[in-house]
C-alpha cells in the first residue's frame, strides 16, 4: 500500500509511537511518505530516523509558506504556474474564498495541496485530532484514499475543553478513527462520532529493545534507590506532585538514600526547578533533559521504581517501556493508565494529585524489594501480550485493507 502520514512535527523524541508505526509498516513492505507541519529541530534524533532514511520521505507543510504576504502571493503564482497541469480542478478549488474563506484567502490551502499533487495514496493517516482536520480539507478538495485519524490524549483534552463540535467536519468526512484506549473511545462517542467509524487500536512498543532486567540484573537492598519519571515537563504530567511525594517520603525517612531522576523537557522546567529548590531537594532530584531511546533504556535499567504522577493521560508509552524492562510502577489512575497497569500485580494506581498516596506506595515498594521481580514479570508479560508493536502493526495493516476493500 501507499500510505501518507500527516503529523504536527517530525522527528520528535516524545512521539516515538508514530515512528514505531512508520518503521513497522516500512518493514512490512509498504510505501510511506510523511507530511509534517514543521520540523521539531530537536538536538537529539532517534536512530531509526537515520536508519530508515526518513528525512528523505518528509515534506514540511508550514515551512513552504512565506510569512511575508507579498512573497507568499508571488510564490503562489510561481507554484500555480509549475503545478496547474497536474490537477487544475484541485488548485482552483483551493482558491475558492467563498467556500473556504480564510484558509483559501491566506493561500494556506494552495500551499497545503502542492506536495500532494500527482500522488495517489491508499491511506492518509493523520495523527492527533486537530491534524485530522487537514485530512478533511484534502478530502473536500478531491483527494482520494481512505482517511484515518488516530486520536491521542491531546485531541481528547482539546475536545473536552472546547467541546466536541470542533471535530464536526472531521467526524463527517473521516473514514475511520482509531481510539488508543477505552477512555478515548468513550469521549469520541460523547463528542458525537458514530461508533461504527471507531476502531480500538492502541499504540505499542518494540519489546525487543527493552531487555528484561530480572534475567541478569540483581538489585541490592543496600543500594541507593533510584526513582525515575519520563515525561514532558508540562502541567498534565503532574510532576510537581511526584516531587512533593519524594519530599514527604524523605521527611519521614531522612536517612533514606534516594535519587529522583526526571527525563524530559518542556515549558514547566523552571517552575519545577523552583519547587525542588523550595523543598531543599537539590541533591535528590535530577533533571536529565530529553534523551534518545538508547539513553532512556539505560536509565530505566538503572532505576528501581517508575513513577508517573500525571493528572491527564491517554495511553502512556512510558508505562509500557518501564514494565517491559521489569520496573514496579506507581502511577495515577487517570485516562487509561488502568489499561496499561495491572493494579496490585505490576504496580499501583493512586488518585491524581494525591501526594500522600504517591508517597505511601513508593514507601511500600522501597520497603519490599523482594516483591520487585514478581511485579516486573507480571508487567513484562502483560506488555508482551497487549502492546507489542509488531503485532499491532500487523493488525493496523488489516484495518487498512478492510477500509480499502469497502470500495471493491
Amino acid at each position: 500500500m501507499k500510505i501518507a502520514f500527516i503529523v504536527s512535527k517530525f522527528p520528535t523524541l516524545s512521539e516515538i509511537f508514530i515512528l514505531n508505526q512508520i518503521t513497522g509498516l516500512l518493514d512490512l513492505g509498504h510505501d510511506i511518505e510523511i507530511f509534517a507541519l514543521r520540523n521539531s529541530k530537536e538536538e537529539k534524533m532517534h536512530p531509526d530516523v537515520k536508519k530508515y532514511g526518513l528525512m528523505e520521505r518528509v515534506y514540511y507543510l508550514n515551512e513552504m509558506i512565506p510569512q511575508n504576504k507579498i512573497l507568499r502571493v508571488f510564490k503562489a503564482i510561481y507554484l500555480i504556474s509549475r503545478n496547474f497541469y497536474k490537477s487544475p480542478l484541485k488548485i482552483l478549488r483551493s482558491l475558492n474564498v467563498f467556500k473556504y474563506r480564510k484558509k483559501a484567502l491566506s493561500l494556506w490551502l494552495l500551499y497545503l495541496i502542492i506536495p500532494f499533487l500527482n500522488k495517489d495514496f491508499d491511506i492518509i493517516h493523520c495523527h492527533f485530532g486537530h491534524i485530522g482536520n487537514i485530512g478533511v480539507y484534502l478530502k473536500r478538495l478531491g483527494f482520494e484514499g481512505k482517511f484515518v485519524t488516530m486520536f491521542h490524549g491531546y485531541g481528547i483534552r482539546l475536545g473536552i475543553e472546547k467541546g466536541g463540535g470542533i471535530y464536526q467536519q472531521l467526524f463527517e468526512f473521516g473514514d475511520c478513527f482509531l481510539a488508543i484506549s477505552d477512555y478515548n473511545y468513550e469521549n469520541l462517542v460523547r463528542f458525537g462520532l458514530n461508533p461504527r467509524k471507531i476502531i480500538f487500536h492502541p499504540v505499542g512498543i518494540d519489546i525487543n529493545k527493552f531487555p528484561f532486567r530480572w534475567q541478569s540484573i540483581p538489585v541490592e537492598r543496600s543500594s541507593t534507590v533510584i526513582i525515575i519519571t519520563i515525561a514532558r515537563l508540562v502541567e498534565a504530567k503532574g510532576i510537581q506532585y511526584g516531587i512533593q511525594a519524594i519530599s514527604k517520603l524523605l521527611k519521614e525517612y531522612p536517612t533514606l538514600h534516594l535519587e529522583y531522576r526526571i527525563i524530559g523537557g518542556g515549558r514547566f522546567k523552571e517552575r519545577l526547578r523552583k519547587i525542588v529548590e523550595e523543598l531543599g531537594l537539590g541533591g535528590v532530584v535530577r533533571f536529565l533533559g530529553p534523551l534518545g531511546q538508547e539513553e532512556v533504556i539505560r536509565e530505566i535499567q538503572k532505576a528501581h521504581v517508575f513513577l508517573l504522577p500525571s493528572v491527564a493521560e491517554a495511553l502512556p508509552l512510558v508505562l509500557m517501556e518501564a514494565q517491559a524492562v521489569g520496573l514496579p510502577i506507581v502511577a495515577t489512575n487517570v485516562g487509561s493508565t488502568s489499561q496499561v497497569i495491572i493494579d496490585g500485580e505490576s504496580g499501583f494506581l493512586v488518585p491524581e494529585r494525591d501526594v500522600d498516596s504517591l508517597a505511601e506506595k513508593i514507601k511500600y515498594l522501597i520497603e519490599r524489594p523482594e516483591i520487585w521481580p514478581g511485579l516486573g514479570r507480571a508487567g513484562r508479560k502483560y506488555v508482551e501480550e497487549n502492546y507489542d508493536i509488531e503485532k499491532l502493526n500487523n493488525r493496523l495493516v488489516e484495518i487498512y485493507e478492510r477500509l480499502i476493500g469497502e470500495n471493491e
